[in-house]
């Protein structure tokens, strides 16, 4: 087989304790799915999940002890930081059940859900998609990923996120609205997941704006920290 140019090299995460790396083919994001986070951007209440999706190369992956580097994105000047817990699929699935989540869980690791703001906003004013805010280039920095079997009490560990050293996001994955098990079942309800997918499960509340050289350390206890600098 031939191609009219060369193919892209595959994006890939680290993992943890091994020489291998976790190939990734997509991105979902879940929104609006901590309470408190909800209540910040104007909404309250269970309402159902829903989804958006980041393009795989959009991954800056941040090897485990090393500060990766993101440049400020164009056409913003409201860029804010949403921590959040990773979920690595291992085996795909349709229709899976919440209870059944488990056993199609290859990992977890710590993102960062970089959100052009301003442009969000105004494609809502708009009532248009607002990939623009959400799938830019260099908005899903990751930390390596932990395999499930490592990472302990992932349902109720800490979340959090400093600037700078100073506090910012502070939360419990137990706050979940929906958790990583009801979050996979309505999921893979709509798309048939595969290895290869990551779920960005959602942010808890204290998103802010970030600028240039500020420098960003998040993490999800049993999973390390991931810690990257604004360029």
């Amino acid at each position: 087989m031939s191609f009219v140019f060369a193919p892209p090299a595959t994006v890939s995460v680290p993992v943890v304790g091994t020489q291998e790396r976790f190939p990734v083919r997509r991105i979902y994001c879940v929104g609006r799915n901590y309470e408190e986070h909800a209540k910040e951007m104007g909404f309250t209440g269970r309402e159902p999940p829903f989804f958006f999706m980041k393009p795989a190369d959009a991954i800056v992956a941040v090897e485990a002890g090393s500060t990766g580097s993101m440049p400020y994105p164009s056409l913003t000047h409201n860029l804010h930081h949403e921590i959040e817990l990773v979920v690595a699929i291992g085996t795909g699935g349709k229709n899976i059940k919440a209870a059944d989540a488990h056993t199609h869980i290859f990992g977890y690791a710590v993102g960062l859900d970089m959100t052009r703001r301003d442009l969000q906003g105004e494609m809502k004013k708009q009532g248009r998609p607002w990939c623009i805010g959400k799938a830019f280039d260099h908005s899903a920095p990751i930390g390596p990923i932990t395999p499930a079997a490592q990472a302990g009490d992932i349902d109720n560990a800490e979340i959090y996120l400093q600037v700078d050293g100073q506090d910012r996001q502070r939360s419990q994955v137990s706050k979940l609205i929906w958790n990583i098990g009801e979050t996979i079942e309505h999921l893979s309800a709509a798309w048939e997941l595969q290895p290869g997918d990551l779920i960005y499960t959602g942010t808890p509340e204290g998103v802010a704006a970030v600028v240039a050289g500020d420098t960003l350390v998040g993490g999800v206890a049993g999973l390390g920290t991931l810690s990257i600098k604004v360029g």
